[in-house]
């Protein structure tokens, strides 16, 4: 429990800082907002690990998810996506939407690590 509240905080610094970063931004309000939300959902993690129980919680994972896959196929369809810029950033949209499914199958193929999760995380997969 105590490493992932401390990858959590780590995970929220990180999305805290690229928030911060994206002021110099022409479209920084999109992105401030697709790094901020990340970042207040990892700090919640970290000072209240039961908070993933609360409906409120799923649901703005879920649209975080959602909105930011759509925004990556909209850049990708919209921008050239051989520029440098673009590509980074559909890059790392389509990086962050897959983590978590990649995390998924890494877990459901070794069930050893799944024997000390929490039991409300044991019927997840």
């Amino acid at each position: 429990l105590k490493n992932r509240m401390i990858c959590n905080l780590c995970m929220s610094v990180f999305f805290s800082l690229a928030t911060y970063v994206q002021i110099n931004d022409p479209d920084a309000v999109l992105w401030m907002a697709g790094y901020a939300v990340p970042a207040g959902l990892c700090f919640l993690l970290c000072c209240q690990p039961q908070i993933t129980e609360s409906l409120l919680w799923r649901r703005m994972a879920d649209l975080h998810v959602l909105v930011a896959s759509a925004f990556g196929v909209i850049l990708g369809v919209l921008t050239n996506i051989l520029s440098s810029v673009g590509s980074v950033r559909i890059c790392t949209a389509v990086g962050i939407t897959v983590f978590p499914f990649i995390t998924w199958i890494y877990y459901y193929m070794n069930t050893e690590l799944r024997k000390h999760w929490p039991e409300h995380c044991t019927t997840a997969l």
